[in-house]
């Protein structure tokens, strides 16, 4: 199955100030949150961040502050989003049926929520370089356990061009401006 942007909402989980300088490749995932989810507020895809306990984990990282601005920000303390009652209440006020899941740590709460999402019938997409753990190990046997489970593995760059559809229009151009980022 394709993505198709407005049946999608973005998930950004736990990318949190004191969770970020323990993961592996930090800088390369960041990066690739901050520039899906920059495209997904060009392209009117909405955008939900979840915390894990704010106050002893921090807020979410500043390399995405434009993208909080815009976003709808849930704090939780289970490791899956989807066993709080207001993370269920927000998705189901979307009315989205496919949810591309980004953040920390990939093999706990990234996983989980997945899992969760799964399991009340929902598309969920994993753009790989989006997400990260501390150890690499851990972080490709939460993929492979994922890919098992129905989520579908993907990239930040093949959800984007999914979105898109086609090349040759304004939001084509416009995107595609800065896509060697």
């Amino acid at each position: 199955m394709l993505l198709k942007r407005d049946e999608s909402i973005i998930l950004i989980v736990d990318a949190q100030e004191r969770i970020t300088p323990a993961i592996h490749q930090r800088d390369i995932v960041t990066s690739r949150m901050r520039w899906l989810g920059e495209i997904a507020l060009q392209l009117d895809v909405p955008v939900l961040i979840t915390e894990q306990y704010p106050k002893g984990l921090g807020y979410t990282v500043s390399a995405l502050q434009e993208i909080i601005e815009a976003a709808r920000v849930v704090e939780k303390t289970h490791f899956s989003a989807w066993r709080e009652s207001t993370f269920q209440e927000v998705v189901k006020e979307y009315d989205k049926k496919q949810v591309v899941i980004m953040g920390m740590e990939t093999h706990v709460c990234v996983m989980q929520t997945a899992l969760d999402l799964v399991a009340q019938g929902y598309q969920v997409f994993l753009p790989t370089d989006t997400v990260g753990s501390r150890r690499p190990n851990d972080k490709d046997t939460a993929v492979a356990r994922m890919r098992e489970a129905g989520v579908q593995i993907v990239t930040s760059e093949m959800v984007a061009f999914e979105w898109l559809e086609k090349s040759g229009t304004d939001t084509f151009r416009h995107i595609s401006k800065n896509w060697l980022k």
